[in-house]
Parts: C-alpha cells; structure tokens; sequence
C-alpha cells in the first residue's frame, strides 16, 4: 500500500486543496494504483465534494456522465477542465443557479447539473483523459476532484467477417436452391418421358393382330 493508515491520507488531502497541479498527479497515482473507486474530498471552509466513479470506460458515440456532488452552504462556482496529451482545455464553468458558460468547443456536448456533475455527448477517442472539476467557494477556498476517462474504438473486423460470412453463406444457399431445382426439373422430365414409352408400349401390346390379307394389302 503507497500510505501507511488513513491518518496520513487525510493530511495530504488537506494539504493539497492549495496545490491543484500536486493534486492531480496524486490522482493519476491513486488511478495507476487501482485504489477503491470511491474518492471523497473536503477542504478548510466546508465544501467537500464527493466523486463516485473516478475511473470510466467509454466506446466512441456514447454519452458519459461525469458524475459528482459537492456540499457547500453558500455559493460556488464550479468549473471543468479537461487534461489530455492534446493540451489542457476548458469545458464549462457556471455558478449554482446561475448561466453556465460552455466553451466554443463543447457547445451542444454538454448538459450541466445542479449537483456539479456534467454529461458529455457522442465522445471521441480526443475527449479520452483526466477530467478535473473545481469547486470554489464566495470565500476562495476550493477544492479539485478528477475523472479518468478512457474511450476505446468499436471493432469492425468482427462485425466485417461476420458479415462477410454471412454473404458467403447466402451464395451457397442460392447455388444449392438452384441445383435442387435443376435436378427436381430432370428428375420430373425423366418421369414423364418414363410414363410415355410405358403408354406406347401398352397400346402395341393390345392392339388385335390383324387379318393375312390386310397385310398382305398393306
């Protein structure tokens, strides 16, 4: 275990409600480390804020909830970035009850809550990274909770060799359908010209032998 007894996480928590750029490579260690998926958070002032899934897995075109609730008396203003290998970006920043204020590049990809939480829509393999919410008092005391998302890509392959497989399989029952039909059609010829010879042998057979002299006129 990277901490000795939870004395020791509480004070490095409490330390670090000044130090954002500590906190969030603390987190990136707790997520590295498959620590429970259950963070909670408090800060001098009383806001505290809980985040029940800090690890998401995604697939692209889904909508995510990054889901958060925080606790405060007063007013606050909350406010998500997200942190990736393309760059630091700001998502939307409002205050409780107020307009919130949703940057270029996530207009109409974001639903915000009352509890702090925010939705993404349709997500890419780009939005994949840490997201980090601030929550910050009328005061100045805030407090940083983060997200791990992960998108991951549809496979195709398998749904292309299926239906691949499924084609190949349609020919061949198109191929069998017409063989049988071909060799219902011969066998049914077959019968037919069967019964014929039958027939004409039939009528030789009782036809009346006729008289000498009417063969002899023939």
């Amino acid at each position: 275990s990277w901490f000795p007894n939870c004395v020791a996480i509480v004070r490095l928590i409490i330390l670090m409600y000044s130090l954002p750029s500590l906190y969030i490579m603390l987190a990136v260690v707790l997520h590295r480390h498959s620590l429970p998926n259950l963070i909670c958070f408090s800060a001098q002032g009383g806001v505290s804020l809980f985040v029940p899934q800090p690890n998401i897995n995604a697939t692209v075109t889904q909508n995510i909830l990054l889901s958060v609730e925080y606790a405060c008396k007063g007013v606050v203003t909350i406010e998500w970035k997200h942190v990736s290998s393309w760059g630091t970006n700001k998502i939307v920043e409002w205050k409780s009850g107020n307009y919130s204020n949703v940057s270029k590049t996530y207009k109409d990809r974001v639903n915000t809550y009352e509890n702090g939480s925010i939705q993404l829509l349709n997500v890419g393999v780009r939005d994949a990274g840490y997201y980090v919410v601030t929550i910050t008092e009328e005061l100045g005391t805030n407090i940083y909770g983060t997200i791990v998302l992960s998108v991951y890509e549809i496979i195709y392959e398998d749904l292309h060799f299926v239906a691949v497989f499924f084609a190949f399989l349609t020919a061949v029952s198109a191929v069998l359908v017409c063989f049988m039909w071909f060799c219902n059609k011969s066998v049914h010829l077959f019968q037919n010209k069967r019964h014929k010879l039958k027939e004409n042998n039939s009528e030789l057979v009782e036809r009346p032998p006729g008289n000498f002299m009417d063969v002899l006129a023939a």
